[in-house]
């Protein structure tokens, strides 16, 4: 049986009247448990309880995505003013605002690649470590391959082999091929996200299956390769917690296996989700972890981890930081040789890395009024250069750049008929991050609602993001 909500005293704050109202709303419309209306606006139920409890703060982002979801007719956007904008700077949508990490020294565990330290499992049964105490960790490396297996896996037994052959490694690299062709066709949700699950829970539960010496090496690289992938394909369907798990996974597989490479394309993902649910603050941290011992990466792995900060600083709309790291991107990807990069990195080229960094100056361009030239050249050389094999990124690129010419340009109708080809793309995809942008192109279109072409604009995405 629930438990009864806390009653609410709307009289007590600025705060607590916002808490109330936000309640309110989400009773009149379902009524709504938390952990529904946040799915709805992609942030915790948590998060949205402590803001109706008064304990949290609600950023003007967040704001307009609930009075969309909820119908208020802008109520909690207006109020929004006045309740945090003159007292509080704008925060992450997470239930704490932490400390700017950019500003102290990042600390890296000592062990596996970096100091070489005892892997040694930590004593005690796998199944006492918890879920969400695992999330809450700060180290990647507190707990060892063997002891995340139950996080991605039932408790019903599965057949497994007794002895680890190369059959089985190649298994794990064939699903983790599969997975990322059809994540990047199709997006993360439907048969992708079935398969996706069934895939990592296989390739964790091979883990402490015993492995000849010379075979663990290659073991762990393709578990910490398919946890990318999979990872990759969970934070496309907003699976969240699930992706942490299937990263954290990789990362302890590849700093085990001594795996540089798979390591740095960890992190790159593991900023890039965090960046994406509103912390930019975390994503900027695990890509500065990423460019640990950066001699030992591919001019092309040093653009992508660069383009990750370059996101991560457009978050915080930090103009200079985020110049000096698409700067610092374009730099190393100059010198970008395909011969040298490791097979998985293949998607990393021209249209990828002008569209990654677009990302990062469109948020300077629609909140920091920077010029928004610069972003839409680039989204449209991605929108260009990507094929039907990465419909999901063109789609992305196409809605980005849609939102961008409808929020900034001066011709909202040339902003209509990019949204109409994104809608196309979108369409055929089961991509959560490509709703979500389709959602901001909506916002920004209804400013014009004085245009016909607009208004159908809206309409159509509504349709789709419904469907």
């Amino acid at each position: 049986m629930p438990r009864p909500e806390k009653q609410l005293t709307p009289d007590a704050s600025p705060r607590d009247w916002f808490g109330h109202e936000l309640r309110t709303w989400r009773k009149k419309r379902g009524p709504l448990t938390h952990a529904e209306l946040g799915t709805n606006v992609q942030v915790s139920g948590s998060l949205i309880e402590k803001i109706e409890k008064g304990t949290a703060t609600c950023s003007k982002d967040l704001a307009e995505r609930l009075d969309e979801v909820l119908q208020t007719g802008g109520v909690l956007t207006r109020a929004w003013g006045m309740v945090f904008g003159q007292t509080e700077k704008a925060r992450p949508e997470t239930e704490s605002a932490p400390p700017r990490r950019a500003e102290v020294p990042v600390q890296v565990h000592e062990g596996r690649i970096l100091g070489r330290g005892s892997t040694t499992p930590p004593s005690g049964s796998p199944a006492s470590v918890d879920r969400r105490a695992f999330l809450a960790t700060s180290g990647l490396a507190a707990i060892a391959p063997i002891d995340l297996v139950h996080l991605v896996t039932p408790a019903a037994p599965r057949e497994i082999p007794t002895q680890i052959r190369p059959r089985e490694i190649r298994q794990v690299k064939s699903l983790a091929d599969v997975i990322h062709r059809q994540d990047n066709e199709y997006g993360g949700g439907g048969a992708v996200r079935e398969l996706a699950r069934g895939a990592i829970m296989w390739g964790a539960f091979l883990l402490p299956v015993p492995c000849p010496e010379p075979l663990r090496p290659e073991l762990l690289a393709s578990v910490a390769r398919l946890g990318i992938v999979v990872g990759a394909s969970q934070f496309d369907a907003y699976a969240h917690d699930d992706a942490r798990v299937s990263f954290r996974l990789a990362a302890e597989c590849a700093e085990e296996a001594g795996e540089w490479h798979l390591r740095a394309k960890t992190y790159s993902f593991m900023a890039r989700q965090e960046i994406w649910i509103g912390d930019p603050d975390t994503g900027l941290t695990h890509a500065e972890k990423g460019l640990v011992r950066s001699d030992r990466l591919t001019a092309t792995e040093r653009a992508m981890l660069h383009t990750a900060r370059a996101r991560a600083f457009g978050k915080m709309h930090d103009v200079a930081n985020t110049l000096r790291a698409v700067g610092e991107a374009d730099a190393a990807f100059e010198h970008s040789d395909p011969v040298q990069d490791p097979p998985w990195m293949a998607y990393y080229d021209y249209a990828q890395h002008h569209g990654d960094t677009a990302h990062a100056l469109f948020d300077l361009a629609v909140h920091a009024d920077h010029d928004p030239g610069q972003a839409a050249r680039r989204f449209e050389i991605a929108v260009k250069g990507h094929g039907n094999a990465f419909a999901r990124s063109r789609a992305i690129s196409e809605t980005k750049l849609a939102s961008l010419v409808m929020a900034k340009g001066d011709d909202p109708r040339h902003a209509v008929v990019l949204g109409h080809r994104a809608l196309d793309d979108v369409g055929k995809l089961t991509s959560c991050r490509a709703a979500e942008d389709l959602r901001e192109l909506a916002r920004f279109a209804g400013r014009h609602r004085s245009l016909p072409e607009a208004s159908d604009l809206r309409e159509r995405i509504a349709a789709t993001v419904q469907a």
